[in-house]
């Protein structure tokens, strides 16, 4: 039981620790780049949000420890990649904004780093596996966990950006009533004083 417990604790902290997301701003003609130093057949996982600047796009890539693209994409306002590596040593996540001539770009983002794949664990001579059952379910659920995190965060991202654009649409189409009524107002005026002074050039001749 007392072991259950340890486990449950390591599941809660980890999931505390992959988590936390980054956020960045990378500027126009920039590119920002991060990387994870992992071992043969780790799952890793990058998923990122662009959440202000220009058409809310971005370039990412991702690269090998031999700098061989393994990921490229143009153009993503969001995304989720996965992928197992196949070597050792340090993969690059890179968010280029060099497409932009002024505008910085808001990125939020997270890495997360899967256990390298384990050899089956060996059976008894009952033909049992060996008990590290409750310990990769634990993982499991732990995976799913900072997935379900990593969705409440986005969701929450994407929620804020449209609560943005509503807004700003709104303030548009205010102003532009505003202005329109100030446009029929000034017609308005402008007619009657056009009119009096038809008839007043009329009424001298």
């Amino acid at each position: 039981m007392r072991g259950s417990s340890e486990l449950l604790l390591i599941v809660f902290f980890s999931v505390l620790r992959f988590c936390l997301p980054y956020f960045i701003t990378v500027d126009a003609h920039a590119e920002e780049c991060f990387f994870d130093k992992v071992q043969n057949g780790t799952k890793l996982g990058l998923t990122f949000e662009v959440i202000e600047g220009g058409f809310l796009d971005i370039d990412v890539k991702v690269t090998g420890p031999d700098q061989e693209e393994i990921i490229t994409r143009e153009r993503e306002s969001n995304g989720k990649i996965t992928f197992a590596a196949s070597k050792t040593g340090a993969y690059h996540y890179c968010f280029s904004n060099k497409m932009s001539t002024m505008t910085p770009k808001g990125v939020m983002f997270s890495m997360d780093i899967g256990e390298p794949q384990a050899v089956p664990a060996a059976t008894g001579a009952d033909g049992e596996a060996h008990p590290n059952k409750l310990a990769d379910m634990i993982k499991e659920l732990s995976t799913a966990l900072v997935g379900v995190k990593h969705e409440q965060e986005y969701m929450e991202v994407r929620d804020k950006i449209h609560r943005k654009i509503n807004e700003s649409t709104n303030s548009r189409v205010v102003m532009w009533s505003f202005f329109e009524a100030i446009v029929l107002v000034a017609m308005t005026l402008g007619q009657v004083y056009y009119l009096k002074r038809f008839f007043e050039v009329r009424r001298v001749v």
